[in-house]
């Protein structure tokens, strides 16, 4: 418990509301996050990251022989003189990555056992990409939703971007929001496929909970031309029920159904672990299969934590 206070100080949050202040501490933590592209850049725009594509740009890559056609401003003269035959200049071209970020703030969302509400911590992890992209010149931009509502931030360098970002998760958590509604995960992907551009980077902050064929469709087609990383927001109740000392019956609710469940039966524990356990692993299968890298991170411990665990992984 007294761990879970120290983070929740350092975090400036109560676990389950949001503020400027917490978001805006992740400004200084975007060594955290790596958004060297894994793909190849498909964008049209100009920009500052290295393509495959040969052309102009400010990368010299080789020198070749000349050609019909091409521009003899690129002509390099020492190469010529030194071999007596005619060469040109190559380089690669710089390509515009735009990052998007698509974060649910459903009603699943504002759920959680230990640390944070998984919602809280989506805007965490945003607001952490947000501020690593500004860092590195990335334009931000993205859709914020919850079950009646979204906001479309199209992509802009600078900090005020990336404020004004944070400033729409702010607004899309609000409790006025947390009846029940209509818009769903797949209205959301529906218009991020509409928002997006070839050659994006795009990650994709829910638990995933909503997802059916129609997203499936959605994510595959976003993937085809852009990289898309999906990170699994969990609480721990989602893996295994908690430990008692005696049988509990409890009611239990997602603001519509209502059932009952019993704690302290190792067979009840049993069964439910191992349905939970299959469920996650089918929502990274298909994931997979919608080529959408998946991450999981818990909204149980702190966002910092979990990445430099990932990190070191990684290596």
């Amino acid at each position: 418990m007294q761990d879970v206070n120290k983070w929740l100080n350092q975090l400036h949050t109560d676990g389950v509301s949001l503020n400027i202040k917490q978001l805006l501490y992740y400004q200084t933590k975007t060594s955290l996050m790596n958004l060297a592209p894994r793909k190849t850049i498909q964008s049209k725009l100009a920009g500052s990251y290295l393509a495959k594509t040969k052309g102009r740009g400010m990368e010299f890559d080789e020198a070749r022989h000349y050609q019909p056609g091409d521009d003899i401003r690129a002509i390099d003269w020492r190469v010529t003189a030194r071999t007596g035959k005619t060469h040109t200049k190559l380089y690669r071209e710089e390509k515009e990555r735009p990052i998007f970020i698509l974060a649910d703030l459903s009603s699943s969302m504002h759920f959680g056992t230990q640390l944070l509400f998984k919602s809280v911590q989506v805007a965490h992890l945003a607001s952490l990409i947000a501020w690593a992209a500004s860092s590195r010149g990335d334009r931000v931009g993205g859709l914020i939703y919850n079950q009646h509502r979204h906001t479309e931030l199209k992509p802009f360098t600078r900090q005020k971007a990336v404020l004004g970002f944070l400033h729409g998760l702010i607004d899309m958590h609000s409790p006025e929001d947390l009846n029940p509604g209509e818009l769903k995960l797949s209205d959301a992907c529906a218009r991020l496929r509409r928002l997006v551009h070839p050659g994006s980077l795009i990650f994709v902050l829910s638990d995933f909970q909503q997802l059916d064929d129609i997203t499936k469709q959605h994510l595959s087609r976003i993937s085809r031309h852009s990289e898309v990383i999906a990170y699994s927001i969990t609480d721990p109740f989602e893996h295994e029920l908690p430990q008692v000392s005696s049988v509990q019956s409890l009611e239990i609710t997602d603001g519509e159904a209502q059932q009952s469940l019993v704690l302290g039966e190792k067979q009840t524990a049993l069964q439910y672990k191992v349905a939970h356990q299959q469920r996650f692993q089918q929502l990274a299968h298909v994931l997979r299969q919608c080529k959408v890298q998946t991450l999981p991170i818990t909204a149980a411990s702190a966002l910092e934590t979990q990445l430099v665990q990932q990190g070191r992984a990684a290596k």
